[in-house]
């Protein structure tokens, strides 16, 4: 039995509040490691920033070429 099938064949009420569960893990999880993440002292510094902020690439829009009929 594949894990969808087995997924399907749970009640809906179930599989609501077992996703409502995973949805409130994944909340829990960004806010508590944003916290640790200042309590270990990973927050980076302005050089840091900097930094990567040379390293990423930079997106220029160009216009599209407009085709001329003759």
């Amino acid at each position: 039995m594949g894990l969808w099938k087995a997924y399907t064949s749970i009640n809906p009420k179930t599989r609501a509040i077992l996703g409502l569960g995973v949805i409130a893990w994944a909340g829990i999880g960004l806010y508590v490691s944003d916290k640790a993440e200042e309590k270990f002292g990973f927050t980076p510094s302005e050089e840091e920033k900097r930094r990567l902020e040379a390293a990423l690439p930079r997106v220029i829009p160009v216009d599209p070429i407009e085709k001329k009929t003759e």
